[in-house]
C-alpha cells in the first residue's frame, strides 16, 4: 500500500477525488446508463485473462513436476487442493464428474488469483504509468477483476449456462421443460411455476456474482481508505497506515481464499441441483 500520489504540481487530489479516481475503469467509452452492454472495461478483461493464464501455468507446472515418489512441498500443496475439490464435488454432484470436478478446480484457482491481485499496492500502477509517461493513455486502471460487477456477473452467467446445459442433458429437453412448468406446485399451477423457476435461476445468478463482487469491492475500498492515512503528515497517520494496512492485509488473505472457496462450492451446488429433479 502506498500513499496517494500528487496528480499535478498545482493540485493534490482530495480524499474523495483520490478514491473516485482509483475506482474508475479503463473503458472503451463513457457509460451513460447503469446497464450499457456496449461499454467494455478493458482493465477487467486484461487482468481476468492474465489471471487465467497464470492459473493455467500454475496447474501445468504442478502436473509437469508431479512424481510418483515422495512429493515436494509444491506438489503436496497442489495434491491437497485437488483432493479437497474432488471430495467436495463427490459429495455434492451425483453423476459423471469428469468435467465438473476439473471445472470446480479451475473456478477456485482462477477466482483465487483474481482476488489475490488486491494485494498489489493501490498506487503501484498509477506511479508506474507516471514514470513511463503514459498516464494520459491510462487515466484510470483497476487491477482486481472480481471488484468489478461486470467480471463477477460474467462468471455467474457462465455458471448459469452450465446449469441449463446439465438440466437438459440429465433430464432431456422435454423433462426440463416439464419441470419448469410442473415444479414445485404441479402442472395445474404452470404459470406460477414458470415464473418461480425463472426467478430462481435469476436469483442464483445475480447472488453468485453480487456476493463475490461485494466482498472484493469492500476490501478494495478499505485498502484505499487505509492508504489515505499515509497521506497525513502526522505520526498517527503514518503509524496508523502501517498498522491498519498490515492487519487488514493479513485478514484479507482469509477473505481472498474464502470467497474463492464459496464461489466454487456454490458452482458445485447449482450444478448438482441441475442433476436432480424437484
Amino acid at each position: 500500500m502506498a500513499t496517494p500520489t500528487v496528480e499535478g504540481a498545482a493540485h493534490a487530489p482530495t480524499p474523495s477525488e483520490y478514491i473516485t479516481h482509483h475506482l474508475g475503469h479503463l473503458s472503451n467509452k463513457h457509460q451513460d446508463f447503469v446497464v450499457d452492454f456496449s461499454v467494455f472495461n478493458m482493465d477487467t478483461i486484461f487482468w481476468s485473462i492474465t489471471a487465467g493464464l497464470i492459473g493455467c501455468l500454475f496447474m501445468w507446472a504442478a502436473a509437469r513436476k508431479a512424481t510418483s515418489g515422495v512429493p515436494g512441498r509444491f506438489q503436496a500443496a497442489v495434491e491437497m487442493l485437488v483432493e479437497m475439490v474432488e471430495d467436495q464435488s463427490k459429495s455434492i454432484v451425483h453423476g459423471d464428474r469428469s468435467f465438473i470436478a476439473p471445472l470446480a478446480l479451475t473456478v477456485f484457482v482462477w477466482v483465487a488469483i483474481m482476488n489475490s491481485l488486491d494485494f498489489l499496492p493501490v498506487d503501484m500502477f498509477a506511479g508506474l504509468f507516471g514514470l513511463l509517461g503514459v498516464e494520459n493513455i491510462f487515466p484510470y486502471h483497476r487491477v482486481v477483476p472480481t471488484a468489478d460487477l461486470n467480471g463477477t456477473l460474467g462468471i455467474s452467467l457462465g455458471v448459469l449456462a452450465l446449469m441449463l446445459y446439465y438440466s437438459v442433458k440429465i433430464k432431456g429437453l422435454g423433462g426440463f421443460i416439464h419441470e419448469l412448468f410442473a415444479a414445485p406446485f404441479g402442472i395445474w399451477m404452470a404459470p406460477f411455476n414458470l415464473l418461480l423457476n425463472i426467478i430462481e435461476y435469476a436469483a442464483k445468478t445475480v447472488s453468485l456474482g453480487m456476493r463475490l463482487f461485494g466482498n472484493m469491492y469492500a476490501g478494495e475500498l478499505l485498502f484505499l481508505l487505509i492508504a489515505l492515512l499515509g497521506s497525513m503528515a502526522t505520526a498517527f497517520g503514518v503509524i496508523g497506515h502501517i498498522i491498519a494496512g498490515s492487519i487488514w492485509a493479513i485478514f484479507h488473505i482469509l477473505i481472498v481464499f474464502l470467497q474463492a472457496f464459496i464461489f466454487m462450492m456454490l458452482t458445485l451446488v447449482y450444478i448438482g441441483q441441475a442433476h436432480e429433479g424437484h
